[in-house]
Parts: C-alpha cells; structure tokens; sequence
C-alpha cells in the first residue's frame, strides 16, 4: 500500500505540473494577451507611445514577458558601480530619433543593445511623436527598451519555486535591534496578563511566526506561506490563496493593546502584523500605535471567507445527500419496478433532464414564496438564508447517489454469488446486508473524499443565483476579467484537490473492504 501510495503521488504531481503547463500554454500563447486590457480604464487614456509602454509593463507583470527599459539598464549600472551618477543623467535622456542621440548616449545605446541581445531579447526603439517641429505630442516621448518573451519552461519553474514560502530573521532589511526569534507565555495582543503562547521574529515578515487565539482551529502560523498567484483585477494585489481565505463582511472589533501600551477598540488583527519599511516614520497614526516598521495588519471580520461559505454549504448538502439518496437508491433497487422506484427514477430523469438553472430558479421561486430569503446577506444573522442554496446543491446529488447506488445493488442482484448464497441457505437480508450492499457500496464510499474537498471549490450556478460571497464563481469571474494569476492558481487548486481526491478515496475502500488490495504482490 505505501508503494502505491507513492507512486500515485508522484503520479498526480507530474500530472499537476502538465495540467498548469496546458493553462499556461493556452493563456499565454493561444489566447491574445491584449484582451487584458478590455476593462482597462488607465490602457485607455494612454497616447502614443507612453500606451506602448503600458502595454508592455503590464504584460510583464501579467507575466508574458521580461521588460527592461535603457533608463533601467543606466540604473542597473550605477548602483553596481559601473558608471557615477553623474554619467547616468547626461546620458540617460535619448534624442527624439536615432539621429538626434549624442556620441555618448550613442556609446551607450549600443552597449544597451548588444548586452540583451545577446541573452536573446529583442530591442525596441519608439521615436518621438510629435504635434508640430517643436513640440511632443502627450505620451509622445522618445523610448527605448528590450523584452523577451518567458520561455513555459522558465515560467513553470518560477512558478512552482515560489509557491511555498518560509519565513526566516533574514527575510527583511532595515529592522531594529537584532534579528531573532522570541518566545513568550503571555502575548501582548491580550494584554500580557492572559496565558497565550506565541513565537515571535524580527527580521522575518511576519511579526508573529506561530499564535494561539479564540478562533478555529485555534493554533495558527504564519511560517509557511501558499502562493497560488497573484490577482490583477479580480482582487488586486492579492494572492489567490489569500483571496480565497480571507475573512468577509464587517468589522469586528475588541479591545485591543498596541505594541506602544495604547488600548483601544479596534478590528485590528496584531497576530498578522507584517514589516513595512520606513513606515512608523511616515504616519502620526503608526507612531501611536507601533514600536517598529511592523505596522501593516489585517482586520478582523464577522463573516467566513469565500471557502468557508462554499465548503460549510457543500458539506451540509452533501450530508443531506447521502442522507436522503443512499436509503431511497436502496429502497429503489430492492423495490424494483414498484411505484417508489417509478418515482425515483421519474426525480432522476427530471434533474438530469431540466438544465441546473431552471430547477434552482425554480426551487426559489417555490422558497420565496415560503417565506425563505433567496439572496444571500452578509450583513444577517439569520440562518433560514442557508436553506435554499443548502437544497439547491444537494438536490442533483441525491438524483446522482440514487442513480448509481441503485444501478451497482441491481447488477449485484444478478451476479452469481448471490445466486448461490440463496442455494446455500442464506436469507435475503443476510445476502444483502453481508455482500450486495457492501460491494455495490464501494464505488459511492471511493467517491466520499471527492465530496468533501470539492465542496471547498463552491458550486458556480448556486452560489450565483443566491448571491453566495463563495469560491464557486471565483475562477469565472478571472476567465471574465482575464486575470492570468487567479485562472492559473484556481486550476492548480482544483488539480491538487482532484488527485488528493482520488488518493483518499482508493485508502477509503481499501479500509472498507480489505479484499482490495493496491500491491503489487501475486496472491
């Protein structure tokens, strides 16, 4: 078993990485990477060349390519000491066109050029626009500047390599005192009169390393941290994973100690306080508040994140599902052609038949009409609000679990076994609590794991017609905005549930049935 367990691992990593590179491939050299900017509001008040320039930048942060500018380059130099400062600016500013430049902007150009084009880049030089002989047109001016285009193997590995971080005392520059770790029993968060162990660095990013506080699950850490990609548009300047598990709704506050001694009431959270340079000399409002340059936090808030919300209203529907759809495919399947089985396989048809949206419009109205709300409010603390989107998602799952259980009971039914366990003597409840139920269950119980995971990932129909704040339309909502980041780290997400799941799932029917065994070994 463990043999198998790790080649099914190595197996679903290889396939990780081939299922990213197949996104990657597609996004960003199928798809035409000007799309990003349709909703681009700054791309469209550039002019002339400065609109270029915007282009490439962001398609350099978008990660289509590398973009150097000559002004970059000039820069690179002096603070390796190649050239002073005073040689940067006289020849950092290049004539209107080739013909205009000085001998030594000339001299420097050229050593701009040979330089990346040696490392395979490609030199643009955009000469001046201008409105008359004079005078430069807005966004006109003259620029030079090479690109390359990022090689999939090159960003797959820049991709993978910066996808778990570690913090360490050696992460940040310019902090007080020494760097180090610090232990304490009595976390100044509360006070330091409440017993609260906690680990704190300096010189790491994190000022609080590992943490205990009121909140599930209680421990928490901030040594290691997932990068799936940062968002450009859907949630600017975060990443995905951030995205996904970031608290939701309004402020939460308490009273909190600040590293200066100040009490206050606050919906800061201390415990995810990270270093920010130079930044309690440039607010009054830090300076009364923090000690050091660790002053950027997060707030606290009074509502799940876009995970929670999917992952509490898939389990619960799941749970229902199971509850509900596994005793009626029994009864169908022992019952068979009787009015019951009629009527379940009447309810099959009618999910499968009528696409998802009707049924759960439909089932909205009928909600509304009860009395149930039908949209989804952050803001309420009623609970009624779950049923509706709770029902909707499990519905098809009922339908699907009544389908299959009753199709594997029936086909066991008619095997040979069964035919002689009765010629044995058997009754027909020994036969089928002993052996029919138990093999025609093992394809719904290696199915278990994939329920649970995926209930993380939200349902995208549901959880848009009840305005649920889920993960569900996360990755609709990139694909629409072409956001590369959130697009690339949700399919990396998806992929790593969809081989975990399937892992968990052969070790759940292998429990439940040692008959089946993933050795290699002749019996």
């Amino acid at each position: 078993m463990t043999k198998y367990l790790i080649k099914r691992i190595l197996h679903g990593l290889i396939s990780v990485v081939i299922v990213v590179a197949i996104v990657m491939t597609i996004i960003y050299s199928i798809m035409d990477r000007n799309l990003i900017f349709a909703q681009d509001s700054t791309y469209s008040h550039q002019k002339n060349n400065a609109k270029e320039i915007y282009k490439y930048t962001k398609w350099e942060e978008y990660g289509y390519l590398d973009y150097v500018t000559y002004a970059d380059y000039l820069l690179d130099l002096t603070n390796s000491g190649v050239i002073t400062e005073e040689t940067r600016s006289s020849v950092v500013g290049i004539g209107r066109t080739e013909d205009k430049d000085s001998e030594a902007v000339q001299e420097y150009i050229n050593k701009f050029k040979e330089f990346y084009e040696s490392q395979g880049y490609e030199v643009i030089r955009l000469d001046a626009v201008m409105l008359n002989a004079k005078k430069v047109a807005d966004g006109g001016q003259p620029r030079l500047f090479a690109f390359k285009q990022r090689p999939l193997v090159t960003r797959l590995w820049s991709y993978f390599s910066g996808l778990i971080t570690i913090d360490n005392i050696h992460n940040v520059e310019g902090i007080e005192g020494d760097p180090g770790i610090t232990f304490t029993w009595f976390d100044s968060v509360y006070g330091g009169d409440k017993f609260s162990p906690a680990i704190l660095g300096n010189g790491t990013t994190h000022r609080y390393l590992l943490y205990f506080d009121s909140k599930f699950p209680y421990l928490h850490q901030n040594i290691i941290t997932i990068n799936l990609g940062t968002s450009y548009s859907v949630n600017e300047g975060s990443d995905v994973f951030e995205t996904m598990n970031r608290a939701q709704g309004s402020y939460v506050k308490s009273t909190i100690t600040y590293p200066s001694g100040l009490t206050e009431e606050s919906a800061d959270d201390l415990h995810t306080a990270t270093f920010v340079k130079d930044s309690l000399e440039t607010s009054l409002v830090y300076e009364s508040r923090f000690v050091d340059d660790y002053t950027n936090v997060e707030t606290v808030k009074a509502n799940l994140s876009k995970i929670g919300f999917s992952f509490v209203i898939g389990i619960i529907a799941s749970l229902l599902a199971y509850f509900v759809g596994v005793p009626l495919g029994i009864m169908m399947s022992r019952k068979k052609d009787k009015l019951i089985d009629k009527l379940g396989t009447l309810y099959i048809i009618f999910i499968i038949a009528v696409p998802a949206l009707a049924y759960i419009f439909l089932f909205k109205a009928l909600g509304g009409k009860a009395g149930l709300p039908t949209t989804f409010n952050l803001e309420s603390a009623n609970k009624l609000m779950y049923i509706l989107p709770i029902v909707s998602l499990a519905l098809p799952q009922i339908a699907n679990l009544m389908k299959w259980l009753r199709r594997y009971m029936i086909d066991q039914m008619n095997s040979d076994y069964v035919k002689f366990a009765r010629s044995g003597g058997l009754s027909e409840g020994e036969i089928f609590s002993k052996h029919i139920l138990k093999n025609a269950a093992i394809p719904i119980i290696h199915g278990i794991p994939g329920t649970i995971l995926f209930a993380m990932t939200g349902a995208i129909i549901t959880e848009r017609v009840y305005v649920v704040p889920g993960a569900g339309n996360l990755l609709t909502e990139a694909i629409g905005k072409y956001d590369n980041g959130v697009i690339v780290g949700v399919t990396l997400f998806y992929a790593i549930l969809s081989i975990t799941a399937i892992i968990l799932g052969d070790v759940l029917i292998s429990i439940a049935d040692p008959r089946i065994s993933f050795s290699n070994k002749d019996r």
